[in-house]
């Protein structure tokens, strides 16, 4: 598995000896250019570098043991064995989490949640209203920078739309796989004789890219304003300060009308459409992975039916992989570790049998 560091790890020495070279100095411009080269892979060259090494030196005690005829000293070369072989153990756990993230793309620390009401009218609304509340608290929970993009309200407090970027370390690792149909099965607060509904909403998870993932020309963008609108009260604005963005390419369109200001509402909506037409990308990405792997975890359709929450039960299932728990209240609240670890820990499993 880690002969697909060797090349990076090569690279890296190279660089490391290209940057102690006197002759640099003169060169400002291109040794920025090899020491910002050096630090991206340093993080997996520097554990790769300590792994081989810990090979070698495991090697040496075997070779040790078997020409010391000392029973004392063998005993000795034996501990130091078992130890150097622990270790070893440790960095290739550090490893294989980094493989993973590499290729799961799940090493980004930004992505975009948009989330939308299904089935079920007003019901659906507010339901995904405490979907967008339950990821905010996780959000808080994790430290992560939770921004409002786009809000879309009802009348009863609901969520007809909602987009919101969330940014910080292990984001996108672990909300990567929200990505899907949520059923939701409740006595809504809109019914008066107590009957259990089922309505849905669909989250998508879109990986933030950088400026230089995703390249948008301007003579690709039709920009379009427009008077925002709403239910009324904070929402409504009489001035043209909402955007309707289309990418004429692809005829992706994304409409932002949040934000009093016209051009928030553009920037909003260029972060929008630049997560969209990334996540097309990596879409075909994935499909094309799927033709050649096996996986429960799905490709993050967001027709997919994922989980179901019970209520009444008080009861989540992920379907993708047959789990429930047992704690909808403390769920629905922030508290999606329990859910989100299971999800991680069954790709990790799919996908580093793939990389072996």
């Amino acid at each position: 598995m880690f002969e697909k560091m060797q090349a990076d790890y090569q690279r890296f020495l190279e660089l490391e000896s290209a940057l102690v070279d006197p002759a640099l100095a003169t060169e400002p411009a291109r040794y920025a250019a090899l020491a910002k080269e050096r630090g991206s892979l340093a993080k997996m060259a520097v554990p790769y570098g300590r792994y081989l090494e810990l090979g070698r030196e495991i090697q040496q005690a075997r070779s040790m043991i078997e020409a010391e005829p000392d029973f004392d000293m063998r005993t000795y070369a034996e501990a130091e064995l078992e130890s150097l072989v622990a270790r070893q153990q440790e960095v290739g756990e550090t490893l294989r989490d980094m493989l993973y993230d590499k290729a799961a793309g799940s090493d980004r620390a930004g992505l975009i949640v948009e989330i939308r009401a299904g089935v079920g009218g007003d019901e659906a609304a507010l339901f995904a209203r405490d979907l967008s509340e339950m990821y905010r608290r996780y959000a808080d929970s994790k430290n992560w920078r939770f921004e409002t993009l786009e809000i879309v309200p009802t009348e009863l407090g609901g969520h007809r739309e909602a987009t919101f970027g969330i940014t910080g370390e292990g984001a996108f690792r672990h909300l990567q796989f929200e990505s899907g149909t949520h059923r939701v099965q409740r006595v809504p607060e809109t019914e008066t004789q107590g009957r259990v509904h089922t309505s849905a909403a669909t989250v998508a998870i879109l990986p933030e890219p950088e400026e230089v993932d995703i390249v948008i020309r301007d003579e690709d963008l039709q920009v379009d304003t427009m008077t925002a609108g709403g239910p009324g009260g904070q929402h409504q604005n009489k001035t043209a300060s909402a955007v309707r963005m289309t990418h004429l390419p692809t005829g992706v369109v994304v409409v932002c009308r949040d934000e009093r200001s016209q051009h928030k509402n553009r920037a909003k909506a260029l972060r929008i459409l630049r997560g969209r037409l990334f996540d097309q990308k990596e879409e075909k990405a994935r499909s094309e992975r799927a033709e050649q792997r096996r996986t429960l975890i799905g490709s993050g359709d967001r027709s997919q039916r994922i989980r179901t929450y019970s209520f009444p039960q008080n009861r989540v299932t992920d379907h993708r992989i047959n789990q429930t728990w047992y704690n909808l209240d403390r769920i629905i609240v922030g508290d999606l570790d329990p859910v989100c670890t299971a999800l991680i820990d069954h790709d990790r499993r799919e996908q580093l049998g793939d990389l072996s």
